[in-house]
């Protein structure tokens, strides 16, 4: 294994690009909720999230659609609809996340 002394060395790892992916208060519990429940329109994340601004589910939203995880689909009508769901790079992310609830559970003090 190479010893690395500056910090650049981290970032250039997987493990420092996915943090980076879902790094943030909430964008776990969104890719959880998605997983589960999906499709899920914003209303339907919000109230599963709890006390979160408009804002910063609106600011998670757009960065995992960015990072390609999550798909946004708008359907033309009044009212306006708005669904999301995983895309299929956000559900091989899902392995990932299934093996640190598993963790949890099997370590839960």
């Amino acid at each position: 294994m190479k010893k690395c002394i500056s910090a650049a060395c981290f970032e250039d790892t997987g493990f420092s690009y996915t943090l980076s992916l879902i790094s943030g208060k909430y964008k776990m519990v969104i890719l959880y909720c998605l997983m589960e429940y999906q499709p899920v329109r914003f209303n339907e994340l919000q109230r599963y999230l709890g006390k979160v601004s408009d804002k910063t589910l609106s600011q998670h939203l757009k960065e995992l659609e960015h990072d390609e995880l999550i798909h946004r689909e708008v359907y033309p009508q009044i009212p306006p609809k708005v669904e999301y769901s995983l895309t299929e790079r956000g559900k091989s992310l899902m392995v990932v996340l299934d093996q640190l609830c598993d963790w949890g559970n099997e370590n839960r003090m």
